[in-house]
Order: C-alpha cells, then structure tokens, then sequence
C-alpha cells in the first residue's frame, strides 16, 4: 500500500499516545501529589485515585497497544487476519474496564467529564467486539476464497 500522508499522520499520533502514556502513567504518583496542592480532593482522595488511574492508564496502554498492532497489518495491505480479531476483543475488555474504573472514580467524587468517560469505554468497548465479529467473518471469508483459488 502506497503511504498517504493521513496514513503515515495515523502511525505518528499513535506512536506519541502510546509513549507519552507510558511516561503519564508513570508519572501519576508525583502528579497527583503536585495537583494535590492546588486541589483537595486528589490530596483527600489520593491513594485511591492514584491505583484508579493507573489501571486506567495501564488499560488504556494496552488498548493503544493494540491499535498499533492492528494499524501494523493496514500498512501492510493485510488487516483480515486472526491477530487482528484478537486484537479487537483485547480493545473491547480494556475498554470495559477503563469504565469500570471510571465508574468507580464516581464513588468519590461526580464530576461530568467521569460520567462522559464511562459512557464512551462502554461504547468503545461495545464497537470493539461488534467490529472483532465482522473481522473475524470477513477473516473467514477471506481464507475460504484464499483455498478456492
């Protein structure tokens, strides 16, 4: 596949999401603590927000994770693969839990952006196994016509 300039864009965006959330991540404790300073509750609440967070982020790192495992095979022209429906379910169960966590973020504190946050994983998560049913249909077609030729 010729790279297009949206395609090669693409691969950037995910390769910066990806290593500047690893550096996020890693960097919650101390954040927190500093924001603490300036905003009570995450000084109230810090021990919990602090292991909330970091699944999300975790989740969240293995969810782009494995987008670019996905993105990987569409510059090779080969996305019908099994990988790739693997891919979608893992997508689909990091999501879910990334709302659940969120979700829970509720407990202590109700804010909008958490609600909006729950409402998008869920979908998210919903539209990553839908879209792994129809890969892995297509994936099936794909190597039944792949033997009849």
């Amino acid at each position: 596949m010729k790279k297009s300039p949206l395609i090669s864009f693409t691969k950037i965006l995910l390769d910066f999401m990806f290593y500047s959330g690893i550096l996020v991540c890693v960097t919650v404790p101390g954040s927190f603590l500093l924001v603490g300073k300036y905003f009570g509750i995450f000084r109230k609440f810090y021990i919990p927000f602090c292991i909330i967070f970091m699944i999300a982020g975790i989740f969240a790192l293995v969810l782009l994770w494995e987008l670019r495992n996905i993105f990987r095979t569409v510059i090779h022209s080969n996305p019908f693969v099994k990988e790739n429906v693997k891919s979608l379910q893992r997508m689909g169960n990091c999501s879910f839990i990334i709302a659940v966590s969120m979700a829970v973020r509720l407990v202590f504190i109700i804010t909008p952006a958490a609600l909006v946050l729950v409402a998008v994983f869920l979908i998210a998560g919903l539209f990553s196994l839908v879209l792994s049913q129809v890969f892995d249909q297509a994936v099936t077609y794909k190597l039944e016509n792949d033997l009849t030729i």
